[in-house]
């Protein structure tokens, strides 16, 4: 049963809420209470006389109260469980809150401190946010989804939980990404809080440590795999079809083997999208097309070598082997600039551990005859690095110092700006940080990282390295694509998102070496990104049919600013 209507007062022009809840029950919904800000008419008119206290409180005082209290907490898993649990007490507060101190926030509420939350939720759950569909309750799904008490459903985030962040599968406990991801959505894209839905697949998992555990709440099994688990996802996505035709889903921290194949098989079904694929591969194409203007260089100017062919390097590869199509280069131009390494060393045509995916990407044998390697049989990353020469190095592997100085000095010696991407995350997990490619660099390295650094100083300059964040990319996408009503997700429009996000960085940020623009801006980059995508969708035949200026108007006035909507009094069943 739905909870409120967003109505408009035909007489007025006044934006206000239908509330069909009443006492506690209001007071107890997230979506819809306000504490002690609920004003005198409101407390009359829903039954709250005498539930409050009898102090009128604004969202500021409020504010202010929940600042204090977040910033007495120990450490941030408990600065994490405070936010959660203020989001289940007041959704308009916690996102208010979370706006005015996103850079401070953003690691709790997600990457790396919901990392650590996913790995104890059985033990720490306090409520439970979202929808839950596992192997028992699947033939219900239409019941389910139509019992949602959101006024709307436009967006879903959804994953199967077998491959969190870097932590691997965690099955139900995984629900932690798609509740940080949709708090993202919300305060750095601007979508409403109340047409987004978290979504956990909780086919089982195959981690003994959960099955052992007296507490997990998950679905005590082995994980479907093979026919059973492929018919389970066409249910699902059917059943999203049925009830939530209009609605935008991502897919989220699948594991590799089905992330490729669920994307591949709906994309055309559904508008979706991947972003551990797509997603990391726009953000760190936005940051290698800022370093090409601060290098006064081009694509294909570059040699890459990427380490780590999973789904974030696979995505990232994937997006630069379009910017040097763009170029004008062929297949084979293409392949001679990406050197792809992973656990058994170089990516060869011939390899029998290769998969799909990382076939474009895999060298000719003539194309490594006379390289120098330290032992025969074996291309290491070192003998990529020597006989390559990359100016370009990307590592999203999470073995914190795989980019050792030898390493990073042997690419400084081919380029004066060497480009170095360290992105897994947490901080713990990266292949190198910034005082390392200072070292290695004598200051010359671009770099992007995972997790955030602070700014560094070096002989007199203060280096940056920016957070190569999936947050630039994924709201303001989907922000783009849901006013544009696109009936697809192209890799067109995660291009157009990366060259608006580039755009913004000013010349004065290119000459500090910034490739990303600060995150306190992130609203105005998703807006931005929203547009991009949007006018993109529209001249590809997917969107809708406005001009420019219309859908700038549009996504302005789609991006939800946190506050306390007026409430009026609807009937209790609607």
């Amino acid at each position: 049963m739905k909870t409120f209507s967003i109505k408009v007062d035909p007489l007025t022009g006044e934006d206000y809420y239908e509330v069909y809840l009443r006492g506690r029950a209001l007071m107890n919904d997230p979506h819809l209470n306000k504490g002690s800000a609920f004003t005198p008419e409101e407390r009359l008119s829903l039954d709250l006389d005498g539930l409050l206290r009898s102090g009128v409180s604004s969202m500021d005082s409020q504010l202010e109260r929940g600042l204090e209290s977040y910033r007495r907490k120990p450490d941030d898993l408990e600065r994490y469980l405070f936010l959660i649990g203020l989001q289940d007490r007041s959704e308009p507060l916690f996102y208010r809150l979370l706006v005015d101190n996103l850079p401070e926030m953003v690691p709790v509420v997600y990457t790396p401190t919901v990392g650590q939350a996913c790995l104890q939720l059985s033990h720490i759950q306090r409520r439970f946010r979202g929808i839950y569909i596992n192997p028992e309750n699947i033939a219900n799904i239409d019941h389910i989804l139509q019992s949602v008490s959101l006024p709307q459903v436009n967006l879903i985030v959804v994953t199967d939980g077998e491959r969190i962040l870097g932590l691997g599968d965690l099955g139900s406990d995984g629900m932690g990404i798609p509740v940080g991801k949709v708090s993202l959505y919300v305060a750095a894209g601007g979508l409403h809080p109340a047409v987004c839905l978290p979504m956990s697949l909780d086919v089982g998992t195959n981690n003994e440590r959960l099955l052992k555990d007296p507490l997990y709440l998950g679905y005590r099994h082995p994980r479907l795999r093979g026919a059973e688990y492929e018919d389970f996802i066409e249910k699902f996505v059917l059943g999203i079809r049925r009830n939530f035709p209009d609605a935008l889903l991502q897919w989220e921290d699948f594991a590799k083997q089905t992330a490729f194949k669920n994307l591949e098989r709906y994309r055309s079904r559904i508008p979706s999208f991947n972003d551990d694929i797509q997603g990391t591969g726009a953000t760190a194409l936005s940051v290698l097309m800022t370093a090409m203007r601060i290098k006064k260089s081009s694509f294909k100017e570059q040699r890459y070598v990427i380490v780590g062919l999973g789904q974030a390097g696979t995505g990232i590869g994937l997006n630069i082997r379009a910017a040097l199509k763009q170029e004008g280069l062929s297949e084979e131009d293409i392949r001679a600039r990406i050197f792809a390494v992973e656990q058994q060393g170089l990516l060869m045509e011939d390899d029998p551990k290769l998969e799909g995916p990382q076939r474009p990407f895999a060298q000719h044998r003539a194309s490594v005859e006379g390289w120098t390697l330290d032992a025969p049989g074996t291309i290491t990353l070192q003998d990529v690095v020597r006989n390559a020469k990359p100016t370009v190095l990307i590592g999203v592997t999470a073995k914190r110092g795989l980019f050792s100085p030898a390493i990073l000095a042997e690419v400084a010696k081919h380029t004066e700006r060497p480009i170095v991407l360290a992105l897994s995350n947490p901080t713990a997990k990266t292949e190198c940080t910034p005082m390392e490619v200072a070292q290695a660099t004598d200051g010359r390295g671009l770099m992007a990282t995972g997790s955030p650094f602070d700014p560094l100083e070096w002989k007199g300059r203060t280096l940056y390295a920016s957070q190569c964040n999936n947050m630039y990319i994924f709201p303001g996408l989907g922000l783009g694509a849901l006013v544009a009503k696109a009936t697809k997700v192209t890799d067109a429009m995660f291009l157009a998102g990366s060259r608006a996000i580039s755009a913004l960085i000013t010349p004065e940020q290119e000459a500090q070496g910034k490739l990303l623009p600060e995150m306190k801006d992130i609203r105005r980059v998703s807006a931005a990104v929203a547009k991009a995508v949007a006018i993109e969708a529209r001249d590809s035949g997917l969107g809708r049919l406005v001009d420019d200026s219309t859908y700038e108007r549009l996504i302005a006035r789609a991006q939800w600013d946190p506050q306390y909507t007026p409430y009026r009094p609807g009937p209790l069943h609607p």
